[in-house]
């Protein structure tokens, strides 16, 4: 289906109450800040609670009804996704306002901003709105759904913010966690007075001293003994991410905050569609893809050391509270975007781990990991997110090296590898990866 005539600002288009698929796109180049979507769901212009912002902190709404799902690269056009079910959408949420936020600069430096609403079931473009005014905002409304006589519309907001994610979610009522600030220095000792030339300093106000305030006749009741229960702590959103690239390609777990609990790591990709026509090459690569099954996989030196492998194939998925500490939630052969291929690592046992290699391996359906897009996300439980994006494929690779992560016993590392490498005839994707890392582990042949 050609593509959505793009919506004057303010203006508004009904839209279905099915499941919707809303891009926000850009694109990228040389000093365009990154860009991230949220939405907030609304009543009375205001969040019930800070569980009603999604974001990449936060990236699924407890309703079901909102899930952020991560961004992707096609070519230098980046689009970042949020996926709505309006019929999810709880009865007294009025507004879903969708937002976007620029990480190191502004949206006036931010080339071809849109925002686009798609049916999921039948992919058809539903509302387009294209921002050209931006200049100097942090921060942008890009547009929202709200109900109107039962039935839902989408309206082009496109208005902005200069103080950034944390000003346009504390005007919606969010609590955000703010960074600690240093002391601000103590004041010099005075030296010997010194003749300045100028007008005399301001003179101080007197101060009035005023009596003590009674205390209020009506005094309630003490309160009877307890114990009572304390109520449960509702910590602030925390607004910090960390985007790994090849400039600043590693970050200490222990700085960012994931010193316990769990750190899922997610891999989604997503492959080309496009059909570019009978005889192309191209055509005929993305039919190899139709039956894509891509396995995460993690090897693993224990700090006593104990080395092996957590992988799909062999039925080897790990454990979580025993060693290896490492768990492979299962296998996904869709490469959905709300699901991707999912281990799961226990940092309450970081002194146990030496080092672990998040690798990906082709099974089945593609010769080479050419005209796929993928994203890797590492979710430390109590600490901010982890994500790269893996670079265009060029070689006949059907193993990659994702992410390196090294313990010292107090601290986990995590290294962006993003590294494609290429076995030899009739050497395996793990042995390939086994000897560039230098693992030295004996392999004989698996299978799911």
């Amino acid at each position: 289906m050609g593509a959505y005539m793009s919506m004057p600002k303010g203006s508004n288009v009904p839209v279905p109450t099915s499941a919707l698929r809303v891009e926000l796109g850009w694109r990228s180049g040389q000093g365009v800040p990154d860009v991230d979507a949220s939405a907030l769901l609304l009543v009375a212009g205001k969040v019930r609670s800070d569980a009603d912002f999604v974001f990449y902190n936060q990236p699924a709404h407890t309703s079901g009804a909102v899930r952020h799902e991560g961004k992707r690269n096609d070519g230098g056009q980046v689009t970042d996704t949020l996926s709505v079910d309006l019929a999810r959408v709880e009865g007294s949420v009025e507004n879903v306002v969708l937002a976007g936020s620029a990480d190191g600069g502004s949206f006036g430096r931010v080339p071809g901003l849109y925002i686009r609403v798609l049916d999921t079931r039948t992919g058809a473009e539903v509302a387009r709105f294209d921002s050209t005014d931006a200049t100097v905002e942090t921060a942008f409304v890009l547009g929202e759904f709200y109900r109107r006589q039962g039935a839902w519309k989408f309206r082009a907001i496109g208005q902005g913010y200069v103080s950034g994610l944390e000003g346009l979610a504390t005007d919606y009522g969010i609590t955000v966690d703010e960074p600690q600030h240093a002391a601000p220095p103590a004041a010099a000792p005075q030296g010997p007075a010194t003749l300045v030339q100028g007008p005399p300093p301001p003179v101080a106000p007197p101060v009035t001293v005023y009596p003590p305030v009674a205390p209020p006749v009506n005094v309630p009741p003490p309160m009877p003994p307890g114990p009572y229960p304390a109520p449960a702590p509702q910590p602030p959103v925390s607004l910090s991410k960390v985007t790994l690239t090849k400039e600043a390609p590693s970050v200490s777990l222990a700085k960012q905050g994931g010193t316990g609990g769990t750190m899922r790591v997610n891999l989604n990709w997503e492959v080309r569609k496009q059909f570019s026509g009978w005889g192309s090459k191209r055509g005929r690569a993305v039919a190899m893809h139709a039956d894509l099954d891509l396995d995460l996989c993690a090897l693993y030196e224990l700090s006593d050391g104990r080395k092996g492998v957590v992988q799909a194939l062999g039925n080897a998925f790990g454990a979580l509270h025993q060693p290896p500490f490492i768990h492979l939630d299962g296998d996904d052969r869709t490469g959905a975007v709300a699901s991707g291929e999912n281990l799961t690592i226990n940092l309450d046992h970081k002194q146990s781990f030496r080092r672990i290699l998040i690798f990906v391996t082709i099974y089945e359906g593609a010769r080479s990991f050419a005209d796929l897009h993928a994203t890797v996300t590492l979710q430390p439980q109590n600490g901010a997110p982890i994500d790269f994006s893996l670079d265009e494929c060029t070689v006949p690779s059907t193993v990659c090296a994702l992410a390196l992560i090294t313990g010292n016993g107090a601290d986990l590392v995590v290294q962006r590898e993003a590294r494609y490498l290429v076995p030899a005839r009739g050497v395996s994707p793990q042995r390939t990866l086994d000897h560039a890392y230098g693992w030295g582990m004996n392999w004989t042949p698996g299978r799911k």
